[in-house]
């Protein structure tokens, strides 16, 4: 039988000047944008093609169509949901280890030959830089060795033994077939989504973002060619208007959903409204957003505090449910750090991604650059509460930039202070320094959210302060570092609160939640006589 070791993490390549991987990158780069390219549904692990096509593009060069991708109606979502239960039996009955072949080869697959083609992929479609591109394909690497080597250390735990009897636990998937839907801002969680519940069994059905179903279909041509049955994964993004055909079906048996909580909220509804009519009751295993916190502590280091600041709030356009939304700052180093903060904020570019030099690229599409306007409009419009301290420009000339933007605010529950932005706006309240105990009481109730927070600090009692009074405000929470970049199997990653259901993507706990045990005891000397010894 097959034995894993415990996985260690993915390698990241630097792309350096002068490096070989720099250069191919840049030519695969332009290859992948000069090729207009197609991406079909794959239901059954055949390509299908729709009459309904939409188009992806470049966030931060609109104007460069990457694909046409083809979305599911009606008829292919039935189809899909016939291919998802067809291909239960067989696949469920796999023992473990062949199933985790499949994606041990599939991260070596995009490990390698799959590099090149899915960084500039994503480079392109999402508008990640090198590094970031870089990140999220190693983090997806990582999802599936470490998914994997976890489903072997679940499916060696059993129960205890006694003489007499033998006892052990059956490891089922779910029945029916898991919809996953995940969102455009990370590859990695493109593809964790659908993929982390079929390692231990089970079916599903994948609803990539449409915005970036161009780069998260070289997730499916790895998985196909590293030989997932066919069936297994159904690749669908699909019309929207169509979802009850998959959320009311009686064969529907759980949620991956990574997005927003209006979004999660909605679809719970919808299930729990039809709990009567399931098979099963379905399992919902959701992450939401986040307004993220960083304290910068009167002891803090100031240029350690920025360097967190800067990444934080702002690699990848503040685009990751991670991402630094909320500064305090103690006043006595406020004039101090606001100039350093100042001072590297005008070095950092947003632009073409492809240009090497830059820091950030454009947002998503045209949706997600209104909302984050609507909110720098905001604060100009209110002076009595806001100040901007840097930024607050914006353009859709040519992508959809929305600069760099600091903020002050006298209110720490206002609502920059309050709302998710996914944008690269900061708001900063500054606090007296006496003050520290009461601001992280405001820290912990000023927002429903609850998903990552940090402290930058030399004062071990205000760390430790800190950790305990901010114990239900971040489900990950970080000690002289950024509030962004878990890693799998390191910083398992997840909240609560309005963040989710923090069932920790990156561990073992997110696998169990999409198993379904089945006790079995086996008795070696069945008793011959049913009286009890109290009876005499």
């Amino acid at each position: 039988m097959l034995k894993l070791e415990k996985p260690r993490n993915e390698k990241i390549l630097l792309y350096e000047p002068g490096s070989k991987e720099r250069e191919e990158l840049k030519k695969k780069l332009e290859e992948v944008k000069s090729k207009r390219a197609e991406v079909p549904l794959i239901i059954n692990g055949k390509e299908v093609k729709t009459d309904k096509i939409i188009k992806n593009v470049s966030p931060h060069d609109k104007r460069t169509v990457l694909a046409d991708v083809y979305i599911a109606g009606e008829a292919e979502i039935e189809e899909a949901i016939e291919a998802s239960l067809d291909a239960f039996s067989k696949w469920s009955d796999l023992e473990w280890y062949h199933r985790a072949s499949v994606f041990m080869k599939a991260a070596d697959l995009l490990a390698g030959p799959y590099r090149l083609e899915a960084i500039a992929s994503i480079m392109l479609n999402l508008s990640k830089t090198p590094y970031e591109a870089e990140i999220d394909l190693a983090e997806l690497v990582d999802f599936w060795r470490f998914n994997a080597y976890y489903a072997q250390e679940i499916f060696s735990s059993q129960p205890d033994q006694f003489p007499g009897e033998l006892n052990r636990f059956d490891w089922r998937p779910l029945e029916g077939f898991i919809l996953a839907i995940p969102p455009f801002n990370f590859f990695s969680i493109g593809g964790n989504l659908p993929t982390a519940p079929v390692i231990v069994g089970n079916v599903s059905i994948w609803k990539p973002s449409r915005d970036v179903a161009f780069a998260n279909y070289v997730i499916m041509k790895a998985l196909m060619e590293a030989g997932l049955p066919r069936g297994v994964i159904n690749f669908l993004p699909y019309d929207t208007k169509y979802s009850d055909k998959l959320l009311l079906h009686r064969e529907f048996a759980g949620l991956h959903f990574t997005g927003s909580y209006n979004t999660l909220v909605n679809l719970w509804k919808k299930i729990a409204s039809n709990l009567e009519n399931y098979k099963n009751f379905p399992r919902i295993v959701g992450e939401t957003g986040g307004k993220d916190f960083l304290i910068v502590h009167e002891s803090a280091d100031i240029k350690e505090a920025v360097t967190g600041i800067i990444r934080g709030a702002f690699e990848y356009q503040g685009q990751k449910c991670s991402a630094l939304s909320r500064l305090f700052v103690a006043r006595s180093i406020w004039p101090s750090l606001r100039d350093e903060m100042v001072k590297q904020l005008s070095l950092l570019k947003y632009g073409d991604v492809t240009d090497f030099s830059v820091f950030g690229g454009a947002l998503i599409n045209e949706s997600a650059y209104r909302n984050a306007v609507s909110y720098i409009e905001y604060a100009k419009q209110h002076p009595e509460e806001y100040s901007f301290v840097f930024g607050g420009e914006y353009s859709e000339e040519k992508g959809w930039f929305v600069y760099p933007t600091v903020i002050e605010t006298n209110n720490p529950r206002g609502k920059l202070m309050r709302e998710e932005i996914f944008a690269p706006i900061l708001t900063v309240y500054v606090f007296d320094d006496s003050m520290y105990n009461e601001t992280l009481n405001i820290i912990d109730g000023a927002t429903d959210y609850g998903l990552t927070g940090s402290i930058f600090a030399r004062d071990r009692e205000a760390i430790a302060k800190a950790e305990k009074s901010l114990r239900y405000t971040a489900g990950n929470f970080y000690i002289n570092d950024k509030p962004t970049g878990a890693i799998v199997g390191r910083q398992p990653f997840g909240g609560a609160r309005h963040s989710g259901t923090n069932d920790k993507a990156g561990s073992w706990l997110n696998l169990v939640r999409w198993l379904n045990p089945r006790a079995i005891k086996e008795n070696l000397i069945p008793p011959k006589d049913w009286r009890r010894p109290y009876m005499g």
